[in-house]
């Protein structure tokens, strides 16, 4: 599953030009399920198990990772950008990055000597950065880039310390490898894997891809932010690295089925696998969307704790990651009986 992560991360693919990533993905679950893609480019699979479930279960991960569109050129061969997705500006300064899939760039703006002390107090708003691609003017510029091409993080998969992972597009690269993993295997029952579009930007792609399966109950595999920082204490940690996977029982998008949080847990305790929650409500992800769909889906969520997420250089743990894909498993057996 790690190797796959690898090669998941090393790809490009920001809301709604998820192209590279769907191949990928589809060159991979080929010879193992039947599946089809949407209209709005979500891949849908079906993988037969040993029997029908009482339950329809889907699982469900996004393709798409946060990044940038390009919005305008300046006389001087420089790229103005908008984000795709929650960005901090403040981490993407002197980043490189790739342009149009093929153009090698670095972000900048201002050289802090040349900035006012107001400037300086402050994170340069992302509209008045710019990415360089070595062009010389504006007309050298327009021949290689045109107005909403892609703009990607450039960043290495490494592992690093103590068993740490570190990769652009962590969220959610991980959950795709996860569900390729359990797609490889025999499972016991049916089950259907939706790899959708746009999470970033609304959760889109996860509302058209479960109105279609219009499942009984739905796992969503993430990655979650992780505060455990210094200088951040208490609740604000939110979850950690080392834990073991993160079970929410609320989000800004989601109130999770008490039955399957509790479902999850009682797993966990079963097999020793370490398991925790998290201590804030915050973010959200694809479970809004699904729970919502068709007459309602009932919803869970396994995710791997991340550091520094919707960045260049997220940062997971080994054992998190291995022991997601463990309960992730042990749920869905014990979910389509339910």
């Amino acid at each position: 599953m790690l190797e796959n992560l690898k090669k998941l991360c090393s790809l490009d693919g920001i809301s709604g030009r998820e192209d590279a990533v769907r191949e990928e993905i589809l060159r991979q679950i080929a010879p193992h399920c039947q599946f089809k893609i949407d209209n709005l480019g979500n891949v849908i699979a079906f993988k037969r198990g040993k029997q029908r479930p009482k339950n329809k279960l889907l699982l469900s991960a996004h393709m798409d990772e946060v990044g940038m569109l390009v919005t305008g050129i300046t006389p001087d061969g420089m790229l103005r950008v908008t984000t795709v997705g929650g960005i901090d500006p403040r981490v993407i300064i002197g980043r490189c990055v790739t342009v149009a899939g093929k153009y090698p760039g670095v972000i900048g703006t201002k050289a802090v000597h040349m900035q006012e002390a107001e400037e300086r107090a402050k994170a340069t708003p992302v509209d008045k950065l710019f990415v360089d691609i070595g062009a010389k003017d504006k007309e050298e510029a327009e021949q290689l880039i045109r107005l909403g091409e892609t703009v990607c993080f450039t960043s290495e998969y490494r592992e690093f310390g103590d068993g740490r992972i570190k990769a652009k597009a962590i969220d959610d690269r991980f959950g795709c490898a996860v569900l390729l993993e359990l797609i490889r295997q025999e499972l016991e029952y049916d089950t259907v894997f939706s790899f959708v579009t746009q999470e970033e930007v609304g959760l889109r792609g996860a509302k058209v891809a479960s109105f279609g399966v219009a499942p009984d109950i739905a796992l969503v595999l993430e990655a979650t932010t992780a505060g455990d920082l210094a200088g951040v204490e208490g609740a604000e940690r939110v979850c950690r690295l080392g834990g073991g996977p993160v079970v929410p029982f609320m989000d800004r998008a989601t109130i999770y089925d008490k039955e399957l949080y509790d479902l999850a847990f009682s797993l966990a305790e079963q097999h020793g696998i370490p398991c925790q929650t998290k201590t804030k409500v915050a973010g959200g992800n694809d479970a809004g969307s699904i729970s919502l769909s068709g007459k309602g889906v009932r919803v869970a969520s396994i995710s791997v704790p991340c550091r520094y997420l919707h960045s260049p250089s997220c940062v997971i743990d080994r054992e998190d990651a291995e022991n997601a894909l463990r309960l992730a498993r042990l749920f869905i057996d014990a979910a389509a009986q339910l």
